[in-house]
């Protein structure tokens, strides 16, 4: 069992294709794997009665890329009579009746569901400390954050609980958890992989992607969940489709680090760790210069604006009529104030009043119009970088795992996780985070993973994997959380 569960996605489909591992006792490892769970990851996971056979996976294709994998689900993607909670009190026991696009292409290409994995209620947050089912716990130590809101699909995967796993980057939601726990997490771009049928939180923003041991095992998830879909008018696809990245060096490529994005809270260890890998690059053949990105820096202001004036007009859905809880009430406002003062967590709430006040009378061009102006600047800074370097590069968090609690109290501390995976995502590029080495957290500890952030043009999905795969095998990044940190 031990031997099948260190195969990456890759490596395991192969072999079952060549009849090398029964595709059954492959899934069964990763089942008993999942089940035993200990880090909170998961919210659901079948059980042998409710488990599909082979045979019963919806549009499973034997000869598929992702032949007999079980992949991870974080619980915003809706799966038909599968529980599907978005981390929320407000949608417990809920039990949809069809199921994504994004799962059911996975389960075309011949993957399988291992389970829902536990998230930021509504996708809102940056630790997974804002999930009515509790924290994820970071497999490097169970004291610290894995980051979020992907938190639980970042966790199973770090922590040995599946192979992959899917999950949703509204503001930094794959790329920030993917870096605290040591993994590859990609963003694509806007409008690569269809939202039907992901429980919405920023529309505009929100995008499906994969999170994986290596750059190959997301390119192989990216492939087969991306392209058009008539039930989502904003997807388009990737021309040409994904190959498996091949690329061995950085000859000829440019990688620009925008100065405006500078460390300014950034720790020490990040830094060193940040710097050590612009000399990878440099040795690998690329050329590391600045960029220039004027607006960038005003990316967390705009993006707290737009995605909670967003959020408030998507959960208004969830009034105790349709579907999910409800509270009963003398009346029909009292009973919309009962079931989503009892449904909703104190951060669902806060930004929820966040995005009313600035969609408000008299607010809506000082607040959302503004931030709008603010989201196209950033979008055109990023156009001019490109037309003088291949790739933009940052951190992908200003910090490693904090430790549980430590920024509850303080949400502005909390939404700063975000400062350097923001920008990217209002201006709807593809960013993949890949781990570049381990640091210790400022005032002392264990070492925890760096995440390395590489970003692209719009639609550059092929030449920014075969960069990261490159710098990937580069940096040889192989360690590896222990058992029961």
């Amino acid at each position: 069992m031990t031997e099948l569960l260190e195969l990456t996605v890759a490596d395991a489909a192969e072999q079952i294709r060549a009849g090398e591992v029964e595709r059954g006792d492959y899934a069964e490892a990763w089942h008993e794997r999942a089940a035993a769970d200990d880090l909170n990851a998961y919210l659901w996971t079948p059980d042998d009665g409710s488990r599909m056979s082979d045979d019963e996976q919806p549009g499973n294709d034997t000869a598929g890329t992702l032949n007999g994998i079980p992949i991870a689900i974080k619980d915003l993607f809706c799966t038909k009579s599968v529980p599907t909670t978005a981390g929320s009190r407000i949608l417990e026991g809920h039990r949809p009746v069809y199921t994504s696009t994004a799962v059911r292409r996975l389960q075309a290409a011949g993957a399988s569901v291992l389970g829902k994995t536990n998230m930021d209620e509504f996708a809102m947050g940056s630790s997974n400390e804002n999930s009515a089912y509790g924290p994820v716990l970071n497999p490097w130590d169970r004291r610290r954050v894995p980051g979020g809101s992907s938190g639980g699909s970042a966790a199973a995967v770090a922590g040995g609980l599946a192979p992959a796993a899917i999950g949703t980057d509204t503001g930094g939601s794959i790329r920030q958890p993917a870096a605290l726990c040591g993994i590859v997490g990609l963003k694509p771009t806007y409008g690569a992989i269809s939202r039907y049928g992901m429980v919405a939180f920023a529309s505009s923003l929100d995008q499906c992607g994969p999170l994986a041991r290596d750059v190959t095992d997301a390119a192989l998830l990216l492939g087969a969940m991306q392209g058009p879909d008539p039930c989502d008018s904003t997807s388009i696809g990737i021309e040409g489709g994904v190959a498996a990245p091949s690329r061995a060096d950085l000859a000829g490529l440019r990688f620009g680090v925008p100065k405006e994005l500078g460390e300014d809270g950034m720790e020490a260890g990040v830094r060193q760790v940040f710097e050590q890998t612009l000399e990878r690059i440099r040795d690998l053949g690329g050329e590391v210069a600045e960029a220039t990105l004027p607006h960038a820096g005003h990316g967390i202001s705009a993006y707290y604006v737009l995605a909670p004036a967003e959020a408030s007009a998507n959960l208004a859905r969830y009034d105790g009529v349709r579907y999910g809880l409800r509270h009963d009430a003398g009346d029909l406002i009292e009973m919309y104030e009962t079931t989503r003062s009892a449904g909703f967590g104190a951060e669902v709430k806060r930004r929820i009043m966040l995005g009313t006040y600035a969609l408000s009378s008299g607010y809506y061009e000082a607040y959302y119009g503004q931030a709008q102006k603010v989201r196209t600047k950033i979008a055109g800074d990023f156009r001019t970088a490109f037309e003088s370097v291949d790739f933009v590069v940052t951190p992908t968090s200003p910090s490693v795992a904090f430790e549980l609690g430590a920024k509850t109290d303080d949400p502005l501390a909390m939404y700063l996780n975000d400062f350097f995976t923001v920008p990217m995502s209002l201006a709807g590029i593809p960013a993949i985070s890949i781990p570049a080495g381990l640091a210790p957290p400022d005032g002392g500890g264990p070492e925890l993973p760096v995440g390395f952030q590489i970003a692209a043009p719009a639609f550059g999905e092929a030449k920014l994997l075969d960069a990261a795969f490159a710098l990937e095998q580069g940096i040889g990044f192989d360690a590896r959380p222990a058992e029961g940190s």
